[in-house]
C-alpha cells in the first residue's frame, strides 16, 4: 500500500485519530491503521461502544502501538479532558467505518460517545468512510446528513457497489483501505 516515499513524507510524525463506529467493517480498521503506522503517522484509535462488538481494543491498540479510547469515563485517570486533548493534536481525523448513526450525530452535534465528541472539538481535516446497508445510505435522511458535513469542509470516501452483511447487493460497502489510505495522504499534502 505504501508504494511511493511522498507518502512517507507526508504522514511521518502526523497524529492521526482513526474513529471506527459499530460497522461489520471495522475489521478493515485494523489494516487501516497498521498501514497509517507503517507510514510513519502516530495513530491514535477511538472505538464506540458497538465498534468493540466487532473488533477488539486489544486487536486496534496492538496495530496502533498505543492505547485505544472507548468511553469519555475513561478520562477520569487525569484531570484534563483527553478527548480535548486528542482533538487539539489532531493533524488528521479518520473514521472508518462510518454507521449512519455515527453521521447523524457528527451532523446534528450529538455526543453520545467518545468519538463524536472528538469529532466535535477538532479542528482538523476530517475524512469519513461510510459502511452501511444501502437503503440507509441512500435514504435521504443519512443523503441530507452527508450533504451538510460536506458543505462543512468534511470529506467523504465514497462506499462501493458489492455484497453486503446484510445479503444485499449494493452500495455501503465500505471503501476499499487502499482508497482511503490515499485520500487521507492527499488531504495531508
Amino acid at each position: 500500500m505504501i508504494d511511493d516515499v511522498e507518502d512517507l513524507k507526508c504522514l511521518s510524525g502526523k497524529i492521526l485519530v482513526l474513529g471506527v463506529s459499530g460497522s461489520i467493517a471495522a475489521y478493515k480498521s485494523a489494516d487501516l491503521a497498521s498501514e497509517f503506522r507503517k507510514a510513519g503517522a502516530e495513530v491514535f484509535v477511538v472505538m464506540t461502544e458497538s465498534a468493540t462488538r466487532f473488533i477488539s481494543p486489544l486487536t486496534m491498540g496492538t496495530l496502533s502501538r498505543n492505547p485505544v479510547s472507548v468511553s469519555l469515563w475513561d478520562e477520569e485517570k487525569n484531570w484534563q479532558p483527553g478527548h480535548i486533548e486528542l482533538a487539539d493534536q489532531a493533524d488528521l481525523f479518520v473514521v472508518a467505518p462510518a454507521t449512519a448513526n455515527q453521521i447523524a450525530n457528527f451532523t446534528h452535534g450529538n455526543c453520545p460517545d467518545l468519538l463524536s465528541s472528538i469529532y466535535l472539538a477538532t479542528p482538523a481535516p476530517i475524512l469519513i468512510a461510510p459502511a452501511m446497508n444501502g437503503k440507509m445510505f441512500e435514504h435521504p435522511a443519512t443523503a441530507g446528513n452527508r450533504e451538510i458535513l460536506s458543505e462543512r469542509g468534511v470529506c467523504f470516501v465514497e462506499p462501493v457497489v458489492g455484497e453486503l452483511a446484510c445479503g444485499y447487493e449494493g452500495v455501503g460497502k465500505m471503501a476499499p483501505v487502499e482508497e482511503i489510505f490515499s485520500r487521507a495522504v492527499k488531504l495531508l499534502s
